[in-house]
């Protein structure tokens, strides 16, 4: 079914730093009809950074919100639509620097966007690509991410982890606990980078909560990947209830 596109843009840089969870962590997160994917029997959460490019909205470049960075926190699902099984994301938190992009996605699509003050480099030298992103809020102390990479690509390899990580389709949010919102993320399949080095340095109880600081603060990463990116498009929300189920879909 062609649901139509709601935004377009350009994806690019997208830091990886991938951790394993106790899956009873992500149940009261999950949105109704959906439950946890799993990667080889493990539950694994994202902490993403990338640069939010060309973008534009139904058709439209708005002034001032076309480039930007945005941080999450995003774990992997799965629903089952009555004839198959959907791979998907969900979001724990969202940060962009836009009030207006974080207001907009919160209204359309029920995310959990907030707003920070954020910057980014990207650089190139000795063959080495240096990817960093940073984010604060007010009166707080900046967050890191940085990931070091050899600058030369490579085809993601089927059943990877990196395939698990980057080939999700569709996003899922709870609207209530009846309802949940589901859009699609079209892109190709994307290339990788060999990462050499990363650094994540950030405060994870103030930005996500307690009961993540186990399995992140206290742990090494399970994988660190960085992804060239590609232009994305997301389609128009809708919303599964028990009747969608049923085969049932209705446009909000």
């Amino acid at each position: 079914m062609n649901r139509g596109i709601f935004l377009s843009a350009k994806w690019e840089y997208l830091a990886m730093f991938n951790y394993e969870v106790d899956a009873a962590v992500l149940e009261e997160h999950l949105p109704p009809y959906t439950e946890v994917d799993y990667f080889n029997g493990i539950a694994l959460v994202s902490v993403v950074g990338f640069l939010f490019n060309n973008t534009s909205v139904m058709g439209v470049k708005w002034p001032g919100f076309v480039n930007f960075e945005e941080v999450n926190l995003r774990y992997y699902i799965k629903h089952f639509n009555g004839n198959q099984w959907k791979r998907g994301v969900g979001f724990v938190s969202e940060i962009v620097p836009s009030a207006i992009v974080a207001g907009l996605a919160n209204r359309l699509y029920n995310e959990h966007y907030s707003t920070a003050k954020m910057k980014h480099s990207i650089d190139v030298k000795d063959d080495q690509l240096h990817v960093e992103y940073k984010w604060k809020r007010k009166n707080e102390e900046w967050n890191t991410m940085q990931v070091k990479a050899a600058d030369r690509l490579y085809d993601i390899e089927p059943g990877s982890e990196e395939e698990f990580i980057f080939e999700h389709y569709s996003g899922y949010n709870k609207l209530n606990r009846n309802t949940t919102i589901e859009y699609t993320v079209a892109h190709p399949r994307w290339q990788v980078y060999p990462v050499k080095e990363f650094i994540l340095s950030c405060n994870i109880e103030k930005l996500y909560g307690k009961a993540f600081i186990p399995f992140i603060t206290d742990r090494q990463p399970h994988s660190v990947f960085l992804a060239k990116g590609s232009e994305v498009s997301v389609g128009k929300p809708l919303r599964i209830t028990h009747s969608t189920v049923k085969k049932h879909y209705s446009f909000i």
